[in-house]
Parts: C-alpha cells; sequence; structure tokens
C-alpha cells in the first residue's frame, strides 16, 4: 500500500455501488506524493484527548429473539458471530434489553401480573427464559464475557399504573414507587441467577411520550423524585450501588432541561450515572455537548436509534444516518452508542402495535437467508475499531461533506473513520504528521484508517 510508505497506514472502506463493505482499502484511494491542492483537509492531533470510549452494541428483544430462533442453526451461529466476534464480526460490547414487555414483544407481559403483589411473591422472569435469555447469553459467550447489558423498563405491570394498562401512557400510581424500585432490583437478582450480569438500567424508556404500546409517563420532577428517594436507596440497599443508573433514555431535543433537574438536586444527582437519549426528533447534536458542558462528572450515552416505518430493505441512508449520529454524539462527550434491534424479520418485526422498524441485519424467515443493511457496515467501522478504553482524540474536517471521529485505542493504535456523506469522491489531505497522505474517498463511503503508534 502506497501510503504504508509514508505513515504506515492500513484502512477499511465501505462505498455505495461498490463491493466494498468494511474491505480493506485499496492501493489506488492512497496517493505517494501529496496532491497540492486537495479539495479538503482532515487534521488529527493525538495529543489532545478527551473522553474514553465504553464500546458500540445493539439492542435484544423478544422480536429479535423470536426472529432469531426462526433461523436455521447455521444461520444462527452467523448472526452471532457477524455481530459479537471480535475478529470475524463487528465486536459489539454493548447491549440493551427490556424489563417488562416492549413495542418490541410479542404481547405485553410483565413479571408479576398479581394485582397487588406488593412483596413480590410471583415474581418470575420465566417468559424471557423462552428466547431472550439464551440469545443474550449465546451473544455474551462470543463476546468473550465483555458485554455490558442496560436494562430499560417500558411499563411497569398494568395493576401498578393509573391506568390499569401497560400501553397508552399513565403514570406509576404513588402508592407502588417503593415496591416498583424494588422491582429493579429483584430483576437485577433474578438475571443474575440466570448467568446474567446487568451493567446497569435507564429509570424509564421515553418518559416523555404516551405511545399506542407500553408506556409510563414522568415529568422531569417525578423522575428526580423517584431516583432520590425510592430507586436510588433501593438500589444501594439491595447491594447494587455498583450499577449504573441512566435518567431520560428520550430525544436530544429537550434532554438538558430533562437532565437539569435531577442533576440539580445534589440526593438525586448522587444516584445518577449519566443521561441516555434517542434520535427521533431531530439531530439536537449540540444539546448533547450542552448537558456535558454542564454537568461533565455525569456521562452520556446514546441508548437507542433506529429508522422507522418498515424494513427499509437495501436502504444507503441507513448507514450514514448512523454514522452522523456516532460521530457528532461521540465529538460531544457520548461515551457509548447502543443501536435498537439486532435483528428484525422481513417486515420489520415482529411488533405487537405494528410499530415496524428498521435493523442492520433483517432475517428472511422465509428463505433463511440474512439481509446484511448498510447500516450493519457503518456501525462495524466504529465498533470493530474504536474498542473499550479507546480515548477520543481532536479531529476536524475542512468541509462539512466529510464528517470525522478519531481516536487512540489501549493497544497504541490511531483510528480515524471519515464519512463522505456527498455524492462526489473527494481527495483529502490527511494532516496527522510532518509527512502527510493525501486519500481520494469515494462518493457516499466511510473509511477507517489504522495506525500504528
Amino acid at each position: 500500500m502506497s501510503g504504508e510508505n509514508q505513515l504506515h497506514l492500513r484502512g477499511f472502506i465501505t462505498a455505495k455501488d461498490t463491493e466494498y463493505r468494511l474491505s480493506p482499502i485499496p492501493d489506488k484511494f492512497f496517493e505517494k506524493n501529496t496532491v497540492s491542492n486537495p479539495s479538503a483537509i482532515v487534521r488529527v492531533d493525538p495529543v489532545k484527548t478527551y473522553q474514553v470510549i465504553q464500546g458500540f452494541g445493539g439492542a435484544f428483544t423478544e422480536s429479535a429473539a423470536t426472529t432469531f430462533y426462526k433461523m436455521p442453526p447455521s444461520v444462527q451461529n452467523e448472526i452471532i458471530r457477524a455481530y459479537f466476534d471480535k475478529k470475524d464480526g463487528i465486536g459489539y460490547t454493548f447491549g440493551r434489553t427490556h424489563i417488562n414487555s416492549c413495542d418490541f414483544s410479542l404481547g405485553n407481559y410483565a413479571y408479576t401480573e398479581v394485582p397487588g403483589d406488593e412483596s413480590l411473591k410471583h415474581f418470575s422472569i420465566d417468559h424471557d427464559h423462552q428466547s431472550l435469555i439464551p440469545l443474550i447469553k449465546s451473544s455474551m459467550d462470543a463476546a468473550g464475557g465483555e458485554l455490558k447489558l442496560l436494562a430499560s423498563p417500558w411499563s411497569p405491570p398494568a395493576w401498578m399504573k393509573t391506568t390499569g394498562k401497560m400501553n397508552n401512557g399513565g403514570k406509576l400510581l404513588a402508592k407502588y414507587q417503593k415496591v416498583w424500585a424494588e422491582y429493579y432490583c429483584r430483576y437485577i437478582l433474578e438475571y443474575e441467577k440466570a448467568g446474567i450480569d446487568i451493567w446497569g438500567i435507564s429509570v424509564q424508556n421515553e418518559p416523555a411520550a404516551t405511545q399506542t404500546w407500553d408506556s409510563c409517563i414522568y415529568s422531569a420532577e417525578e423522575e428526580r423524585d423517584f431516583v432520590r428517594d425510592y430507586l436510588g436507596p433501593a438500589m444501594h440497599n439491595a447491594g447494587y450501588a455498583g450499577k449504573k443508573i441512566v435518567i431520560w433514555d428520550h430525544n436530544r431535543d429537550i434532554m438538558f432541561d430533562r437532565a437539569k433537574v435531577v442533576f440539580d438536586d445534589p440526593e438525586a444527582a448522587k444516584y445518577v450515572w449519566g443521561t441516555g437519549f434517542h434520535w427521533y426528533c431531530g439531530d439536537h447534536f449540540d444539546n448533547v455537548k450542552k448537558l456535558h458542558d454542564a454537568y461533565p462528572d455525569k456521562e452520556l450515552i446514546f441508548t437507542e436509534g433506529c429508522q422507522e416505518g418498515g424494513p427499509h430493505t437495501g436502504s444507503w441512508d441507513l448507514g450514514e444516518r448512523y454514522a452522523r449520529s456516532i460521530i457528532n454524539d461521540l465529538n460531544r462527550w457520548t461515551v457509548a452508542w447502543i443501536d435498537w434491534n439486532i435483528i428484525l424479520d422481513e417486515q420489520g418485526g415482529p411488533n405487537h402495535q405494528s410499530n415496524f422498524c428498521s435493523a442492520p441485519i433483517i432475517a428472511d424467515t422465509k428463505s433463511g437467508e440474512c439481509l446484511y443493511q448498510s447500516s450493519y457496515y457503518y456501525l462495524g467501522h466504529f465498533s470493530k475499531f474504536m474498542t473499550p478504553g479507546s480515548v477520543r482524540i481532536f479531529s476536524e474536517s475542512s468541509v462539512d461533506h466529510l464528517e470525522v471521529l478519531a481516536a487512540k485505542t489501549v493497544d497504541n493504535k490511531l483510528v480515524i473513520t471519515i464519512l463522505n456523506k456527498s455524492s462526489e469522491e473527494i481527495n483529502f489531505r490527511l494532516a496527522l504528521s510532518d509527512q502527510p497522505v493525501t486519500v481520494s474517498q469515494p462518493a457516499r463511503s466511510i473509511v477507517t484508517l489504522i495506525q500504528n503508534l
């Protein structure tokens, strides 16, 4: 590779209208001699460091697990390797799952559906043992045991709510706040018994949205008070003080205002690790940095994103949307990034409220074939190379069409991922040392450049 004669670079590329899918970058994209007038400059400075990156991943839902087990055993193994194998796959190290049912379940369910069961006598995760837990455990094995799992509730059991229903919003009844807090602890305990360690929990998925599926509403003040007076103390009393508590778990648009209410209360804030957020209401990337700058001791984690409205099979826009979000979120101090369902069927489900969506791998349950979407490859450009413990470093692009994220790994590699979202090839000069190299990046592509330091 001609680039190796200058900066000892190697790299990988995914590009639209080509066969490149996380493929080694061909020599032809590197120039031996720098172009006198490149159309862009990408600057990287390994001396200027920022946050530690904790990892990337996707979500385990009942829908994903049901789809997974409809596939032939050989294809199941392929899917697990594709996501969680560090060498042959894209090396996911984070996961998310649901406490009780969510929209991507086959129907509503809770771990105790006996009204008034305040002692949690009837609490059981037997439902999850059918498919969800086996999928999580297989994934953990493939990841070498290095899989952090975030668990989020979409709704308390119906009997704990003002509406008596898990769907269509409603609120947690005040008289059940204590038992609901203990419910999280019981969930963690039962999953531990099943051989699964829970890294952290979020208080509530999308607490500002009344959905036709499983949902529950909290104001910022209600979330603050629940964490301060019930959930935080319950976690500590149960011996789970080391588990992470994540607030908000909703869109970027009002994340600062929501988190501020909690973080400005020292008694509530002391229990909270950080803020989770989604992408379903516009970019609002600056709100991510705004929150970090105001509360730099609290972490930021992207907890859910997908393309709604069906599977979108074959769309190149999917990958580009993922890359833009990852680059912009991490450049604003986010430490981990979790996709939504790891796999869905050819309809973008199953989903008990017809809220069909995309996934990086779509499974054709009729043919038994896996359909890898652009989002899978674009995600891989980050998850495979910016491994946990990597430290973000300074990077910038001179043009809007190129977006860049750079990090230094624990094994002393420099990783630079560059998104070209334009419809034109761009020649850019990588300004990294006194021996710059010029790279020709194809239209609608993403490249990851790696240098041993």
